[in-house]
This record gives C-alpha cells, sequence and structure tokens, in this order.
C-alpha cells in the first residue's frame, strides 16, 4: 500500500529521510519547515509538490498520511502531539520527547486514534540487532549477564552549538543516550527497574560525561559510557554465560562478533547494510502502519524513555 510522507524540517537528516524516500520508491509528499524559505529550497532539491507554510497547514492536509519530525528533539513533543491530533501517524527522530510525562501523553492520543508512533533509533530496524537479538532472547548462548555500552561523541567547543544549549535540550544524554540505552533495553528480557548514574556538566549546565548503571527483575546488568567532548568506540557488547557478542558501530551496525567462551572460537555475523539504515526504518514504520495493532518497537521506546527521565530525575533536572 502507498502512503503519503510528509517532512517536518529540513535539516541534515531530513536529507538523509528524503534520499531514502526516493531510494524505496516511497517519494515525498510535501514539507514544512520552521521557514518558508528552508521548506521551499528543500523541496527544489526533491521535486517535492506541496509545500507548506507551516506545520499546522501540513497537518491539516488530509492526504497526508505519515509525518516524519526532523526538528531539534525540544520541539518534538509539540509538533508530535500536533500530528496525532490531526490523525497522523508519526515517525519521529530521536530522541522522541524530552521526558516519560510528553510521550506517555502523545502515546494516549495515539491509541485513542489507532495511530502509530515510532522513533529514529536506527539500531531498532536494523537487520543485525533482530538477529542477534532473536539468538539472545532464545537463549542460544545462555542467560544475559552483563551488556556493557560505549558511546564517545567529540563535538567542537563551542558554546553556541545546540549539542551544549540547555535551551535547545543539549548534553550527550538526549543525543546519543538514546543509543546507549537502546542498545541496553533491546538486549535486556526487561525493562530496567533499578537506575544508578553519575553526571559531569559542561560549562553551560548540559551533560557532557556520564556513567550509567541499570539492573532489571532478571538480574542483568548494563552499565553505559557516555562523553560529548572524547572519543570512544561506538561498541555495544552482550556478555551471555556461554559466549559474548559484540557490535561495533552500533546505532548503525551490520556485523557483530561472537565468541564462545568453551574454546574461544569466534563466530562472524553479518547482515543488512549500514547505507541502508533509514530505509530499514522505512520499511518497518509502512509495516507498523500497514498492521495497525501489529508488532512494533513502541514498548522499547517508552521503556528508554522513562530510564532517560530516571537519569535525569537523579541529576536534578525534574524534581
Amino acid at each position: 500500500m502507498h502512503y503519503n510522507w510528509g517532512i517536518v524540517g529540513s535539516g541534515w537528516i531530513a536529507h538523509e529521510m528524503a534520499d531514502a524516500l526516493i531510494q524505496e520508491g516511497v517519494g515525498i509528499y510535501g514539507v514544512a519547515s520552521g521557514h518558508l524559505s528552508s521548506a521551499k529550497k528543500f523541496s527544489e532539491e526533491y521535486s517535492i509538490l506541496h509545500v507548506y507554510e507551516n506545520y499546522q497547514m501540513m497537518f491539516e492536509d488530509e492526504n497526508i498520511d505519515i509525518v516524519y519530525i526532523a526538528t531539534p528533539h525540544n520541539s518534538h513533543y509539540e509538533i508530535m502531539k500536533e500530528a496525532l491530533l490531526h490523525s497522523k501517524h508519526v515517525f519521529c527522530e530521536k530522541a522522541i520527547t524530552l521526558n516519560s510525562d510528553e510521550l506517555n501523553e502523545c502515546v494516549k492520543i495515539a491509541k485513542d486514534r489507532n495511530l502509530i508512533i515510532c522513533d529514529g533509533v536506527t539500531l531498532f530496524h536494523m537487520p543485525i540487532f533482530k538477529e542477534i537479538q532473536k539468538r539472545v532472547l532464545s537463549n542460544e548462548f545462555g542467560p544475559v549477564k552483563m551488556i556493557q555500552v560505549n558511546f564517545g561523541s567529540f563535538k567542537e567547543y563551542n558554546v553556541n552549538n545546540r549539542f551544549f544549549n540547555p535551551d535547545l535540550a543539549g548534553g550527550a544524554l538526549l543525543d546519543i543516550g538514546v543509543y546507549a540505552v537502546s542498545f541496553a533495553r533491546y538486549f535486556m528480557k526487561t525493562k530496567p527497574n533499578i537506575v544508578l548514574t553519575t553526571m559531569i556538566p559542561f560549562e553551560t549546565g548540559v551533560d557532557e560525561t556520564s556513567g550509567i548503571l541499570l539492573q532489571n527483575k532478571d538480574f542483568e546488568i548494563a552499565t553505559i559510557s557516555l562523553t560529548m567532548r572524547a572519543k570512544q568506540p561506538k561498541r555495544g557488547l552482550i556478555a551471555c554465560e556461554n559466549a559474548y557478542i559484540e557490535i561495533y558501530n552500533f546505532p548503525r551496525g551490520d556485523k557483530a562478533t561472537i565468541t564462545y567462551t568453551k574454546d574461544g572460537h569466534i563466530e562472524e555475523v553479518s547482515c543488512g547494510q549500514s547505507a541502508l539504515a533509514l530505509n530499514y526504518e522505512i520499511h518497518d514504520m509502512q509495516e507498523y502502519v500497514s498492521c495497525l495493532n501489529g508488532q512494533t518497537n513502541l514498548q522499547y521506546i517508552q521503556d528508554v524513555m522513562d530510564v532517560l527521565t530516571q537519569v535525569q530525575k537523579v541529576w536534578g533536572k525534574y524534581e
């Protein structure tokens, strides 16, 4: 079935999604941005016929089926809520909202109107993650004992950059930390019920470096290390009783290495292509919409946002 996608935003990730939509033969029905001139320029680049003066006008167009939100994440809640109230399915970039209250309100609207909400955490959609999760949850490697996730991104010193701007919800947690917590949750049997954390702030007050420790009722533990002013490998490790699995460049990974405990032999697993990360997102979103009551990743999204909110509460953000 064909769905009409509307893009909200015109930054680099909106360009990547536009490229993927065209590759998939889906096309782009319309675009809106914070500035009409930006939307017009974007429409010219991709030969988009419908340009809206504002988000509201897009949402009022009955021909739009799915809204893709690619604005800074401090604006996601208001835009997503308005789109849902106009009965649009929503695919929203991460972090999908700033906290659980915002997300839960949108989820309620979506459920009341039989709509789909999905987010742009690529690892939920990558074939390698689906394959490894299936094998882990089948107990092929024995019970999960420990998950370790590292993600360090070096952002140039610039207090005016959105990454360091508290008014734009800057900081490592809601940028790269979403991926790290999503990795941990994806391979844990159940949602973490214990959250411990420590954080060192940047001079503007946003989180620069942090450590997060998670545990669930199944006694699985995850440790997460985040940095925004120092490089770390994008490495996720699932340590099971009989083997450990490593995935590098994990937000868009396509390879895993499995090292078996008993004899140390190594299995290499390849699945999917990193370059098609957004194509997999499009495919899953359209599958979710076509099934409506079928399987989606919404529960993972809510669990991850609950953890992110708890972490921020420990840091004193929500008191």
